[in-house]
């Protein structure tokens, strides 16, 4: 996040209330460490202190709540090392329990027998009745004094921090220190334009407010100004960062469609492109024509032909004398990319090589002195390209496969393989929703290929409860009998105490007295077998030598059989939306009817069940990736740990998906008529980007 002026810039410690001992652990458990990043610390709910309730009022939807009454007794219940405190109270309507388990000492100490108090907290129901756990307790007498917020904040904490007397109470008594401290140093960070155009809150009044809020339409108000600031100062550094592409960084110039391409396309094409492909290998036909770098996001679901355009792509480098490498996130999927491309390229003359962690020393260095000679065409591998030793001679194209499961130094290391940076090509076979792609993927251009190649028949999907295993056991045999191979997918190796799963061995055992030999072949195959042995099994399923492929996820990337038309997913509501989506996608892959048959227990979370009911309803990717991320959040889904790029304080992508659209727009507009930020009336912005960015290392370009 950014700073705005030196007294934000100041350390924790030094905040009334604070001290070096609390300014440890604020640091440590919140990551708060100056008074800018206290201020930015928001509350996560806010409970109306105005109102008192009557304990007959109390419900099973009661939340938060506030009672007045007198506290009629005070004991303490069971043996010293599991001992709690309990105390009843009684208002004009009746009389509930009030219990501690912790600090008890001190809280027997502070409260009086016959007196009144104001309790404020939240309703537990147990052993057929209600009582409030942990409750503040106040004397009705100081109550009545205090200033108590009509809209109190509640801040997260943790046991660390609750140690030090940082619970919610504990925040809310140095937040309003530090209101004092910074009240006249929030200066603007959006022009008066935006402001008045999209009717604003000025950037003061949105701070206080979202931590002190007088009423619940400032408070929204609050959040609505913080929100688009949020995402127009991500937005504006995407584009940004796009522009500066656009006209500084140089490109290999793609002039030629020649030989290469011509008889492949003519002699090697495995099917007739589909429009939606010809349309993407047009587009990055057009911007490796521009003498600019190319850096595109290729969308596309499994089994659509993203490697098959990638590939065109690449012929295209070569026409024009240029290396190419393509990365993929796995030893499995990178061999599955070689042998597909190999297959591809048969007959043609051109070098294919794959480097990943398992090459031999001896056929490593004969690889790389080929490949720094310029012998080698199309260079294949894991991370393994990205290390120092592997030099090309003029390295024009970079396809990056399943780029989200990269680290982003990773990637700009293999950016920098060539002086002048070769054209990016990201692809990903997890369809991105639109919120995700405009804050993920802003400073890139977006091709979709939204449509399967010819003979291709939708994944029919079912699902059956395990009760029905026999039934769907007969299905499997008759698919087996027809000439079809059957994958039988389990989430976990090993039997698990704490989640009631199926476990891989059990499923295999299960299965093997169901299909037993010799009328039927088995193979089994998890990510802790050895590498060979892995292969071993998998070959022996390529080849059609086993019926049936028991399996972790491990097959989730990257194998590739044709013949394979059933796919069954054990506790398939354990799964996210995502993962049974690239399961499903590993059947469908020839031209014969395919099936997905999701396994589940009757009893599910809702969670569970709406995943379920998605996967059933449609085969669409990004329509699955869209329920996908209202279920699970964007950060699951890419990883945003690593790219840093969504550390959101306030807003939220799929909540605030009309918000982020006006940021979106907002920063297109101006950037349209101050591409530099040099207007006067723009100097808050380019200020505050300015520190933003002064705060992070700066691997966007990298894409």
């Amino acid at each position: 996040m950014a700073r705005s002026t030196d007294i934000l810039e100041t350390p924790i410690e030094y905040l009334k209330g604070v001290g070096p001992a609390r300014a440890e652990v604020l640091q440590k458990e919140a990551g708060i460490y100056t008074f800018y990043h206290l201020l930015y610390y928001f509350p996560f709910r806010y409970v109306d202190r105005s109102r008192f309730y009557n304990v007959t009022e109390i419900n099973d939807d009661s939340t938060w709540i506030q009672l007045k009454g007198k506290l009629l007794s005070l004991q303490k219940i069971g043996k010293p090392r599991s001992q709690r405190l309990s105390a009843y109270l009684k208002d004009d309507s009746g009389i509930i329990e009030l219990v501690w388990f912790k600090g008890i000492k001190w809280i027997e100490k502070s409260l009086e027998i016959n007196k009144d108090y104001v309790v404020f907290g939240k309703p537990n129901y147990f052993n057929h009745k209600f009582n409030i756990p942990h409750p503040e307790m106040e004397t009705l007498e100081d109550a009545s004094t205090a200033i108590v917020e009509k809209l109190q904040p509640f801040y997260s904490s943790t046991e660390k921090l609750k140690a030090r007397g940082l619970d919610s109470k504990g925040f809310r008594k140095i937040m309003k220190n530090l209101m004092v401290q910074v009240e006249g140093h929030l200066p603007e960070t959006l022009s008066v334009e935006i402001i008045s155009n999209l009717k604003l809150i000025p950037r003061r009044e949105a701070l206080i407010s979202i931590h002190f809020p007088p009423d619940n339409k400032i408070l929204d108000r609050a959040k609505a100004r913080l929100k688009f600031e949020e995402l127009f100062f991500i937005q504006l550094n995407l584009l940004k960062l796009k522009l500066l592409r656009l006209e500084k960084v140089k490109g290999h110039f793609f002039k030629n469609v020649g030989n290469y391409f011509n008889d492949f396309y003519h002699n090697n094409l495995p099917f007739e492109l589909t429009d939606a492909q010809k349309r993407v290998v047009k587009e990055i036909r057009q911007d490796t024509g521009t003498g600019k770098q190319m850096n595109r996001l290729l969308q596309g679901d499994v089994g659509s032909g993203k490697t098959l355009v990638a590939l065109m792509s690449m012929l295209i480098a070569l026409d024009n004398g240029f290396q190419t490498a393509l990365m993929a996130p796995t030893e499995i999927l990178a061999q599955q990319h070689y042998k597909t491309i190999m297959k591809m390229l048969d007959g043609l003359d051109i070098q294919v090589a794959l480097l990943t962690g398992s090459t031999k020393t001896k056929q490593r260095q004969a690889l790389l002195k080929l490949l720094g000679g310029g012998d080698i065409h199309i260079l294949i591998g894991t991370h393994a390209l990205i290390e120092d030793t592997v030099q090309f001679s003029n390295l024009g194209l970079v396809v990056i496969d399943e780029q989200h499961r990269f680290g982003v130094a990773q990637r700009a290391r293999l950016w920098e393989k060539n002086t002048i940076p070769p054209h990016v090509l990201v692809m990903t076979a997890t369809p991105i929703p639109r919120t995700l792609a405009m804050t993920f993927y802003g400073d890139l251009d977006v091709s979709v290929i939204d449509e399967l190649p010819p003979g291709r028949k939708p994944v029919k999907t079912a699902h059956y409860y395990d009760k029905d295993r026999l039934k769907v056991f007969g299905f499997l045999k008759k698919q087996i009998a027809e000439g079809r191979q059957v994958y039988v997918v389990y989430p976990l190796i090993n039997e698990s105490e704490k989640l009631d799963l199926k476990d891989l061995q059990d499923g295999y055992d299960s299965i093997s007295r169901s299909f037993p030999l010799p009328d039927y072949a088995i193979s089994i195959v998890h990510g802790k077998m050895k590498s060979k042995d892995k292969e071993f099994e998998m070959q022996r399923f390529v080849k059609g030598e086993t019926d049936i492929m028991v399996s972790t996820t491990v097959i989730e990337v990257g194998v590739d059989v044709p013949n394979a038309s059933v796919m069954v997913i054990e506790n398939a509501e354990r799964f996210g939306l995502s993962q049974l989506h690239q399961l499903r996608g590993r059947v469908g892959r020839g031209a014969d009817q395919s099936f997905c048959i999701l396994m589940s227990k009757v009893q599910m979370t809702n969670d569970g069940r709406q995943r379920i009911k998605t996967m059933v309803n449609t085969t669409d990717g990004f329509e699955i990736a869209e329920a996908d991320l209202k279920l699970r959040g964007p950060g699951d889904l890419h990883g945003t740990q690593q790219s840093g790029i969504l550390d959101l304080k306030i807003a939220d992508i799929v909540k605030d998906e009309k918000i982020l659209r006006y940021a979106r727009s907002a920063a297109i507009q101006l950037l349209e008529y101050d591409p530099e930020l040099l207007s006067e009336k723009n100097q808050a912005i380019a200020k505050h980007l300015k520190q933003i960015n002064s705060s992070k290392t700066n691997w966007s370009l990298i894409s």
